[in-house]
């Protein structure tokens, strides 16, 4: 535990110390600022680097407080990250080309998955489906790190809400995990954490810089290993544990929802306007928050709020299997989404 709490200080206290000089630096080069647009919500010119004060600060915390056989344990998904970390922060400099950002995806997720063990290796129960042949298996996990990886990243379009979201979904996962005796885990979680939330001293409302894709994808990718790595983990968990969900993949779902729901929510609405479930627009779920009168603050915080609610409904139903939770959460995503249009309509009509 002092390990755990001293990695949450060393990476706040770095990621608040880079923060200024990557904004004083940014001002200095424009490809380093993000200029409002069509598409933007933002009304200033504002630095876009802050993903490398963030892993600035997990990395250097890492580095002081993980034990060398963490190092062991951790060094593919290091590595993979680090990829991750390079792939975004070329993106912010020079835009990449989508298929030359999904292959660095797909490189980065083929190392963690064929050498550090980070894999789904069945489909825990789901449809009556327990153990996968090798190369489902393989393929699924990687599909599952290309899917949270990028839908993390379509959610920072908003001052302070990624920032919120990962800061609940990575403390979420720290506890259980140092609650189940991971705590190399825990600390990998939690050290990201702190750094995320010494970032977001910048990034609340009104920001003083973006996370960027450097942020965003390297976010993206480590919510990805913790979420396999959670349902794996407590899967294999004795049944009798007290930290155990009969519904594994369900509440890792939960844990890390918002972006998820958001972008099968938009992709859904694209594809019934007959528009490319990639085409970018301004109706993904911040935006429609947005629209019922709430400021960037407010939209953080009530997205953050729901997904707590999101966490206490798995805590809530630790003892559901995953053929009963997962329509519950379904049903209950896909009454949140049409209340919320039927709002935007009501006041748009009015």
């Amino acid at each position: 535990m002092t390990a755990i709490l001293l990695a949450i200080a060393t990476s706040f206290i770095i990621t608040f110390l880079v923060i200024p000089v990557i904004i004083k630096y940014s001002k200095k080069k424009s490809k380093l600022l993000d200029t409002p647009g069509r598409r933007k919500i933002h009304k200033k010119i504002t630095p876009s680097m802050g993903g490398i004060g963030i892993f600035s600060g997990f990395f250097v915390a890492l580095l002081v407080w993980l034990p060398l056989e963490g190092f062991e344990y951790f060094k593919y998904i290091l590595a993979g990250t680090g990829i991750i970390f390079l792939v975004g922060m070329r993106d912010d400099i020079v835009p990449l080309r989508p298929l030359n950002k999904l292959i660095g995806q797909l490189i980065a997720s083929s190392i963690v998955v064929l050498f550090s063990g980070v894999r789904l290796h069945s489909l825990y129960g789901l449809f009556g489906i327990n153990e996968l042949n090798e190369v489902a298996s393989y393929l699924l996990t990687i599909f599952t790190f290309i899917v949270v990886t990028n839908s993390f990243n379509l959610i920072d379009g908003l001052d302070g809400l990624a920032g919120t979201i990962a800061t609940i979904a990575l403390g979420s996962f720290g506890i259980w995990f140092y609650l189940i005796d991971q705590p190399w885990v825990a600390l990998l979680a939690l050290s990201v954490a702190g750094a995320v939330v010494a970032f977001l001293t910048f990034n609340w409302e009104p920001s003083k810089i973006f996370m960027g894709d450097t942020g965003a994808l390297v976010l993206g990718f480590l919510f990805s290993v913790l979420v396999i790595t959670f349902i794996d983990a407590n899967y294999n968990l004795p049944v009798d544990s007290p930290f155990r969900f009969r519904a594994s993949i369900t509440s890792g779902i939960c844990v890390v929802i918002i972006p998820l729901f958001d972008t099968l929510r938009i992709f859904i609405l694209r594809l019934s306007k007959k528009q490319s479930p990639f085409a970018p627009d301004k109706n993904h779920i911040h935006h429609a928050l947005m629209r019922l009168g709430m400021k960037h603050s407010q939209t953080a915080l009530a997205l953050g709020f729901l997904n707590i609610v999101y966490i206490l409904l798995a805590i809530i139903c630790m003892n559901v299997k995953d053929a009963v939770l997962l329509p519950i959460l379904i049903i209950f995503s896909v009454v949140l989404s049409l209340t919320l249009d039927f709002l935007i309509i009501r006041k748009l009509n009015r």
